[in-house]
């Protein structure tokens, strides 16, 4: 028993000593082994770990961020909106204060007041150049041209800014130039009056000279050769307007005698239209400015052509005359198509209207352009821009022109008409047909002459001058 327990010391020992001499034997591979797989244990569990490390932190730090971000555009968001919305109340703003300002505008054009359109051409101005920098706010807070560097949007920014100075400075300077005109006019009328001054022998000479410039002077008061002249003007817009509406008939293919044999029965006042015109050859022209003159001038005698029942002229004579005058010298160097294309309804406009439906009857118009369409425009208180509209608007001027005349003067010119088959009278009347035979006793024309039909009507004027009234003649036995 003895000799086995110290065989069994002897083998501790030995396995010890060869334990200690040998530590990398069999018993360190093992633990090499298991070391090995504690190491890949570990590292497993430590890339797990990391991996874990890795994508929690990060994902929970990208959705703070975002989070902060959606906080942050929307408060952004919320600054833009409230902001947009105060630009959007400073635009209605300037929008209604333009429109009021336009409405002045338009207001001060009838009646006339130059004091009046001058404020509010300034205040619609001043409204305009708000509304570009509110314009270029905008511009600013949503494309952020400048935030990206784009010299190219800051310099075409700047240009819009200043393009409506730029504007005002031409308006300025055209202008200028037009007061520069009007004193070198006025310095010609200076000169002219120093002559009739120094002529007064030669003064009805002067005077006539004078009233043949093409515009009248700045000055100027109502006198019968003025009244003459824009007689005259009357007289060159009807014929025009004539032969454009003959040649609209012919083209039309218009039975032109039946259509003067109408005209002829109503300047007669008969129901029907003779067999036999009374009218010569290509004379037709004659006929149908008859007509038209008729058409126009009716209602000359009142100081509204019947427009309404205003007695101005009666209860306030001086300031009417005044007023008139004031209206004819404003409206003389005036386009009508620009004057209606501001005030349509005017008291002009109004009168353009009636005697537009008075002269062109729908069939006519349906006849000569194929539709009713300026008729239509006419009626809904508007003014075609065609060539007829304005052949006409050019007659209709020079008529209106010359009634503001007739109640500038005192005392008015009173307005006389020949009849049909009247005897010529060449102190009152003028043939529009030149006859080159003498016609009746003694060689004198006239004598066997009579009066086919009113062509235009004369006036008689203050100072006794006579106006002829323009007459187509025919021969008495043939009337």
């Amino acid at each position: 028993m003895a000799n086995k327990v110290s065989n069994f010391s002897d083998l501790i020992q030995r396995v010890t000593a060869s334990c200690l001499l040998h530590p990398l034997s069999s018993n360190g591979h093992i633990s090499g082994a298991r070391d090995a797989d504690e190491s890949e244990d570990d590292k497993y569990t430590t890339e797990d770990d990391d991996e874990e490390e890795e994508e929690h932190p990060p994902y929970v730090e990208t959705l703070e961020k975002f989070q902060n971000f959606e906080v942050k555009n929307e408060e952004i968001r919320t600054e833009k909106v409230i902001e947009m919305e105060m630009l959007l109340g400073e635009v209605f703003d300037a929008v209604s204060a333009m429109k009021k300002a336009y409405v002045s505008l338009q207001e001060a054009h009838c009646p006339w007041d130059q004091d009046k359109m001058r404020v509010a051409d300034v205040a619609v101005i001043s409204e305009l150049r708000r509304l570009g920098v509110l314009r270029e706010r905008f511009r600013r807070n949503v494309g952020g041209g400048s935030e990206r560097g784009d010299w190219r949007v800051g310099a075409a920014t700047l240009r819009e800014v200043v393009a409506p100075y730029e504007s005002a400075v031409e308006e300025l300077k055209q202008e200028v130039r037009a007061k520069d005109i009007e004193i070198d006019d006025l310095k010609e009328k200076l000169k002219t009056a120093t002559l009739l001054s120094s002529n007064s022998g030669k003064k009805n000479k002067s005077k006539r000279r004078v009233n043949c410039s093409s515009q009248a002077p700045v000055n100027m008061s109502p006198a019968p050769d003025l009244f003459e002249s824009t007689v005259s003007s009357v007289k060159e817009a009807s014929k025009s307007f004539t032969s454009l509406l003959l040649s609209l008939m012919r083209s039309a293919h218009w039975d032109i005698a039946a259509a003067v044999r109408s005209i002829e029965a109503a300047s007669s006042n008969s129901t029907t239209p003779t067999a036999d015109s009374i009218v010569g050859a290509n004379h037709a022209k004659y006929a149908l400015e008859s007509y038209v003159n008729r058409k126009m001038f009716q209602g000359f005698d009142h100081e509204t052509f019947y427009m309404d029942g205003s007695l101005s002229s009666l209860l306030h004579p001086d300031q009417h005359r005044r007023e008139c005058f004031t209206q004819y010298r404003d409206m003389k160097a005036m386009d009508p198509m620009e004057l209606l294309g501001i005030l349509p309804t005017c008291s002009f406009g109004n009168f353009c209207f009636k005697k537009y439906l008075a002269i062109v009857h729908p069939k006519m118009e349906e006849s000569l352009f194929g539709d009713l369409e300026q008729r239509r425009q006419v009626l809904a208180g508007n003014h075609p821009r065609s060539q007829f509209y304005g052949e006409f608007l050019g007659l209709a001027k020079t008529v209106w022109l010359l009634h503001l005349l007739a109640f500038s003067l005192d005392p008015p010119p009173s307005h006389f008409e020949a009849s049909n088959g009247s005897e010529f009278h060449p102190k009152y009347m003028d043939s529009v047909v030149k006859y080159s035979i003498s016609m009746g006793i003694g060689g004198r024309m006239g004598m066997g002459l009579v009066v086919g039909f009113p062509v235009s009507p004369g006036f008689k004027l203050g100072n006794g001058s006579v106006v002829k009234a323009r007459v187509y003649l025919v021969p008495k036995n043939g009337f």
